[in-house]
């Protein structure tokens, strides 16, 4: 043990390369050559209240702080760039954390627990939110999203209960910025509060039940970066009414929309937009070639109404119905 911080607690000096660490250490500070805080390094030290992290750090190891159950605070450095699974884990008292710019990965499960963490902002630098990252974190009220992020992953914020701006239950309002590419399953499931999604272009995969449970959701658009939407992304999602798909009609899994009562079919208002100029540009002998061709393939539309594929359209398999979109896309296209 080293100088005082108080006239209580005294700091150990962790130097890493498989230190043993008292488990009744109250105060740490790394020393500058440590790069890396090795995996279980303060594993179970309950008493552990404050620590020190120095610049030139990079890594926290495997469960480094798990169950360090007095520990109230962490702030990282800039050069830290990876916090590895379950890295803080059921630390119950943890109710501020800080991140920095540099940070590239939060880990599996690295604060699964963290039941009195308030808020999160995640920054720019970072790319993955691992597995569970936030599980179960049900004092968590706000996170904070930037651009850069590109990954979030399973069930990162499932029972985070209180989280008014971002997931769960509370939650109201989502933009997924331009640089996730992926919604990974059970990502905003049973976010029964959730009214407003915006997914910019960009992202190209939503996961199985990504938004499931989501029953106040009213409305949805479908950038055309989307490719893969998986099933029962959309299950039980009860208030949905309109869902809106660009001509670049994505692979939807049968089951995807199962539990909507109230959606009746999936539109393209872009593509209803550009049949409307050619009809507006005087090809009068349009309409009628396009009704036939249309009611081929169960895919309705009206003059200066809406291009649609029907839910029962749907139910019958995918595989028709985009076989004869892409045949309706390719032949309007062409027309001068």
């Amino acid at each position: 043990m080293s100088s005082n911080t108080s006239d209580v607690d005294e700091v150990f000096e962790y130097t890493g390369n498989g230190q043993r660490v008292p488990n009744d250490v109250v105060s740490v500070r790394l020393h500058p050559n440590v790069v890396e805080v090795d995996e279980r390094a303060f594993l179970i030290c309950e008493s552990l209240k404050n620590v020190g992290l120095n610049e030139g750090l990079k890594k926290i190891g495997k469960r480094a702080f798990e169950k360090c159950e007095s520990l109230q605070r962490i702030s990282f450095p800039s050069t830290v760039t990876d916090i590895d699974e379950e890295a803080f884990a059921a630390c119950i008292n943890m109710k501020n954390v800080v991140f920095n710019d540099g940070l590239e990965r939060i880990g599996d499960s690295s604060f699964h627990v963290c039941k009195s963490l308030e808020s999160i902002t995640i920054p720019s630098s970072v790319n993955d939110i691992g597995e569970l990252a936030f599980y179960k974190c049900t004092g968590l009220k706000e996170v904070v999203l930037n651009e850069g992020l590109r990954r979030i992953s399973n069930r990162a914020f499932d029972g985070c209960t209180s989280l008014e701006s971002i997931n769960c239950t509370s939650l109201r309002e989502l933009v997924i910025p331009s640089s996730l590419d992926e919604i990974s399953s059970h990502a905003f499931s049973n976010c029964m509060n959730l009214k407003e999604v915006v997914l910019n272009e960009g992202l190209q995969k939503i996961g199985n039940n990504a938004f499931s449970g989501c029953s106040s959701l009213q409305s949805i658009a479908i950038p055309t970066s989307v490719t893969e939407i998986d099933f029962m992304a959309f299950k039980d999602c009860n208030s949905l009414r309109e869902v809106a798909c660009s001509e670049a009609l994505p692979s939807i899994d049968y089951c995807t929309f199962s539990g909507c009562p109230l959606l009746e079919r999936i539109t393209f208002p872009n593509l209803s937009s550009r049949l409307e100029a050619i009809i507006q540009a005087g090809q009068v002998d349009v309409q009628n070639k396009i009704q036939q061709f249309m009611n081929r393939g169960g895919i309705e539309w009206e003059r200066e109404g809406m291009i649609g594929i029907p839910m029962d359209v749907t139910k019958r398999g995918w595989g028709l119905a985009q076989q004869h979109f892409h045949q309706i896309i390719k032949w309007i296209s062409t027309m001068k």
